[in-house]
């Protein structure tokens, strides 16, 4: 494991030690630690060229994708911050934040020419555009970064200064920007490398989204360990699967949904699955008879992460060894060193073990902030402690075990889901009074956003016409899948929702109020 002090140190030791092996690999592109090495050079020389001050937003939005890493160590180099679009957003939502982030360049893949095409004019602050392939307006990027200097770049900043940033919804109804600096990236990466030591040359499978902090910081721990990144064009349990065998992956991250996928295609069986050293999943729990049915079918070690967008990623492990006790494997596990855990109650004491709390951290990975929300920042970080939302408790042997939301947040896969945001949409919809959203136990993907309508008198309203103007807004996984239509919305006194009334008849079978 490289110890350096900046995210791309790594690479640039690399580049000297192994400069023939084989960093990134993407469908039939494949780049050595050298050329990758020249290639940040290059774009860090070409985005200080374009007259970037240090602190600028470089936007990127696209799909998992090589280019991804030599766009954003270029930027970190030069002093500027990454921010990653998720690639499922709508157009309103992506022009949003490309506005809010006041990007300056903006880089885009093929299947998004259009998208951005019909927002170009709302573009607030975007001085240039890159097409990551073609385009018949936008310059090249590999055309314009071949173009620029290849001198070596002096690190700009210091490894506290941000340097990429990541968009999480918000309970307002609006996403918020994540300020992620380079210690807590590089500590996350350390600590998702699990109990095992790393050695160069682990080839790392990355199916997890580069625009979400698992699939970016599970990516740094392949390079700042001297092995590879493999990314695929087209994301399938077959795909998966066969990439197990093409390029002999040693190490992969996969969300609990992904794994129950990859166990139930017809393309399992007879697989190879003998270069598998280790299995790290999370972003949602995993029932014991999956996980059970995971370990004897890829015959390798598992371990479990739990963390946010906040804390870059996992914050407590729960280990390979953990995995042999049957009564830890609903647990997230313990405190990765370098973060400090613990649950307390309303009044910020801690609580005692078995007594179930508001978990908080402490530590390198938390955050320098949400991105031109003091107030946010405050109520979410308090006397040093960042407040994840999340209710849970210590057993009494340290481990964690996450029980409920304090706030309203869907998990549905491994993707955010913000009632307010959802809520903000239907509120427009024709023919709805009112509507609350909540989420809902689902078999698959651990929860599935719901829609709770009341219905204008007089409107012919179906669940069907809730759906489609939900989806002709908003992200399809922040959508709706099921609408129940009801005559009054239980509040309290003082007119707020009671979310917990709604949701209470889905889950009364189930013992955390969290799937």
């Amino acid at each position: 494991m490289n110890e350096g002090r900046f995210i791309f140190d790594a690479v640039r030791e690399f580049a000297k030690t192994r400069n023939e092996h084989t960093a990134l690999i993407y469908g039939d592109r494949s780049s050595s630690y050298g050329e990758l090495a020249r290639h940040i050079d290059r774009v860090a020389n070409g985005l200080v060229a374009l007259g970037l001050k240090p602190g600028s937003r470089v936007a990127v939005l696209t799909g998992n994708n090589d280019y991804f890493f030599e766009i954003w160590l270029g930027a970190a180099l030069a002093g500027f911050v990454l921010t990653p679009i998720n690639a499922r957003l709508a157009p309103d939502e992506v022009l949003y934040i490309v506005n809010d982030s006041q990007a300056q360049a903006l880089f885009v893949d093929e299947p998004f020419h259009s998208l951005v095409e019909n927002i170009a004019g709302d573009l607030s602050g975007v001085r240039h555009i890159f097409a990551l392939d073609r385009h018949p307006e936008w310059p090249s990027y590999v055309e314009w970064r071949d173009e620029q200097s290849a001198s070596q770049v002096e690190a700009k900043g210091s490894p506290a200064d941000t340097m990429v940033q990541m968009y999480t919804s918000g309970t307002t109804g609006f996403p918020k920007g994540v300020e992620l600096n380079h210690s807590s990236v590089l500590a996350c990466a350390r600590g998702m490398m699990g109990a095992a030591e790393w050695q160069p040359g682990e080839v790392v499978l990355v199916t997890a989204p580069l625009f979400h902090t698992a699939g970016s910081a599970w990516s740094h721990c392949a390079l700042q360990s001297g092995g590879t990144v493999v990314l695929l064009p087209e994301l399938s349990p077959a795909s998966i699967l066969t990439a197990f065998e093409t390029y002999q992956v040693t190490e992969v991250l996969l969300v609990p949904a992904v794994i129950q996928m990859l166990l139930q295609s017809p393309d399992c069986a007879g697989k190879e699955f003998s270069s598998l050293r280790r299995i790290l999943y999370g972003a949602s729990p995993i029932s014991v008879p999956v996980l059970r049915q995971a370990i004897e079918t890829f015959g390798c070690e598992f371990e479990q992460g739990y963390g946010l967008t906040e804390t870059v990623g996992p914050i407590a492990m729960l280990y390979r060894e953990d995995h042999l006790q049957d009564d830890k494997l609903q647990s997230c596990g313990k405190p990765i060193p370098g973060n400090d855990i613990r649950v307390v109650d309303s009044k910020g004491n801690d609580c005692r073990a078995g007594d179930i709390g508001e978990i908080v951290v402490s530590g390198v990975q938390v955050m320098n902030g949400y991105w031109k929300r003091p107030d946010d920042t405050r109520a979410a970080i308090r006397e040093g402690w960042f407040h994840t939302g999340d209710l849970g408790y210590f057993d009494a042997d340290g481990y964690l075990y996450i029980h409920d939301r304090l706030k309203d947040m869907i998990l549905s896969g491994a993707e955010n889901v913000y009632p307010a945001e959802v809520e903000r949409v239907l509120q427009h919809c024709p023919g709805i009074a009112e509507v609350a959203v909540i989420g809902v136990p689902d078999a698959r993907w651990g929860e599935a956003v719901k829609a709770v309508v009341v219905a204008e008198a007089g409107a012919s309203l179906s669940e069907k016409d809730v759906i489609d103007y939900a989806r002709s807004k908003i992200a399809a996984f922040k959508c709706p899948k099921s609408v129940d239509f009801v005559d009054a919305i239980p509040r309290n006194p003082s007119g707020k929702i009671l979310k917990k009334v709604l949701r209470e008849p889905y889950w009364e079978d189930h013992e955390r109020r969290v799937s």
